[in-house]
């Protein structure tokens, strides 16, 4: 039941962020796609082209991947299907969307 509670409460605050940035201290230009994953890669594009570090966090909070890209792409095929938080840090902005790998 505890997870249940916490897949909802994580489902809840996932669709308050949306998927495309909106200000609010979000990462300009920001774009995830696709999601969901099917392929084991998934693109993460900004305006601007400096580093992006990168968190991925399971339902339970647990982080999963920690990593930094120079480019657009992540590899993403050691992850199991499911669920999960992708955290973009870049510039001193953080944006945060839910990712489903299928």
């Amino acid at each position: 039941m505890k997870h249940f509670y916490l897949v909802i409460t994580f489902l809840c605050i996932s669709f308050s962020y949306g998927q495309d940035a909106k200000g609010n201290g979000d990462i300009k230009g920001f774009k995830l796609y696709p999601n969901p994953v099917t392929s084991g890669k998934v693109y993460i594009s900004t305006s601007e082209s400096t580093p992006k570090q990168i968190a991925i966090y399971d339902v339970l909070g647990t982080q999963v991947l920690q990593t930094q890209i120079n480019g657009t792409e992540l590899n993403l095929s050691e992850l199991d299907a499911g669920v999960y938080v992708l955290r973009v840090y870049q510039n001193n902005k953080v944006a945060t969307r839910k990712l489903i790998v299928k």
